[in-house]
């Protein structure tokens, strides 16, 4: 028999991940007066992606503010913000944008809690539309994701699915630490249920999205959902992958990992990020120094190449695809 809670479920409409994200700055700007949205034309023309659409004329311009297009100049003003007690949320237009703001974020925004010792809180949110897989052009499909977990001071998460986008987004900006927070662009308008009436927990923690037996398969943001594809396709070969949802970047949740590790022996690690000093390397250094003697095989890696980011044309031949992950499932199924 079905609970109250999964009847009201049924009426429940698939959203995209925009709209979550939208529903999430929203309901924060809703709960607390001192939560602000900046950006370059996130105002009136609601963000280039529409994430911030209606915003302004529901909370007005001292509240969403559209800034000039100075990278350093949003998290530089933000910073101040933060430490006279408001909450920003910046965004940053696209992922290739944000290395002017690089100096702010390093030497200011990861460092005012340690260097204060806990006297100045930084709660600021720095939203970040990352990866590729939108045809778009050069500085617009970066996944930098790597260079900011190497950055101590700092959180820094990636949903991949609507329901925790909205989640972690919420919990983001309720954190008194500072946030970077990568949002996949290609995934903006993929669709999936949002129940705000529950408590999902911590966000921020690593999850299974699917059991298995035979092969961890190890992802997050906008790799996930071909991640998905790939243990369905495992299956109709007879092959059961387990599969996870890291979601937080840095701190790594690699509990759950390591858990399935042990289970299955095998890991696959999938990102379109560069393999060179990329998250992908991380969770196979640490699953090996903690679970070295459970591995029947090589951790194996699924990742972009190590150069730039190609022209449109060429993306699809650079981000993991089917094919990659199976052929790496397959690499490491037969040591």
């Amino acid at each position: 028999m079905s609970t109250p809670g999964e009847l009201a479920n049924l009426d429940l409409k698939p959203i995209t991940m925009a709209k979550a994200l939208n529903m999430a700055l929203r309901a924060a700007m809703d709960a607390d007066p001192k939560v602000l949205v900046m950006g370059e034309d996130v105002g009136t023309l609601g963000g280039v992606f529409r994430i911030t659409d209606g915003l302004k004329k529901d909370f007005g311009e001292h509240r969403v503010l559209d800034t000039p297009l100075a990278e350093s100049g949003i998290v530089g003003t933000a910073v101040g913000l933060a430490l006279r007690g408001y909450k920003p949320i910046c965004e940053m237009q696209f992922d290739g944008f944000t290395f002017p703001a690089f100096d702010q974020i390093i030497s200011q925004v990861a460092k005012v809690q340690y260097r204060s010792q806990g006297v100045w809180a930084m709660p600021m949110v720095i939203r970040i539309p990352f990866g590729g897989g939108i045809g778009a052009v050069e500085h617009h499909s970066e996944s930098p994701e790597s260079l900011f977990c190497h950055i101590a001071g700092l959180r820094v998460m990636s949903p991949s699915t609507p329901a925790d986008a909205y989640w972690m987004l919420r919990q983001a900006i309720a954190s008194p630490d500072p946030v970077v927070f990568f949002e996949p662009k290609r995934r903006y308008w993929e669709k999936g249920v949002l129940d705000t009436s529950a408590n999902p927990g911590d966000a921020a923690t690593s999850v299974v999205r699917r059991q298995g037996n035979d092969c961890t398969v190890v992802s997050y943001g906008p790799s996930m959902p071909v991640v998905m594809k790939a243990a369905a396709a495992a299956e109709a070969e007879g092959r059961s992958l387990e599969v996870i949802d890291l979601r937080s970047l840095s701190p790594l949740d690699l509990e759950p990992v390591l858990a399935s590790v042990r289970k299955t022996g095998r890991l696959v690690v999938v990102s379109e990020a560069p393999r060179e000093a990329s998250i992908t390397s991380e969770v196979a250094a640490r699953v090996t120094e903690e679970a070295f003697y459970s591995l029947a095989a090589p951790v194996l890696r699924v990742a972009g190449f190590d150069t730039p980011y190609p022209p449109s044309r060429l993306e699809e031949q650079y981000l993991p695809d089917l094919d990659k992950i199976l052929d790496a499932v397959d690499r490491s199924l037969a040591y």
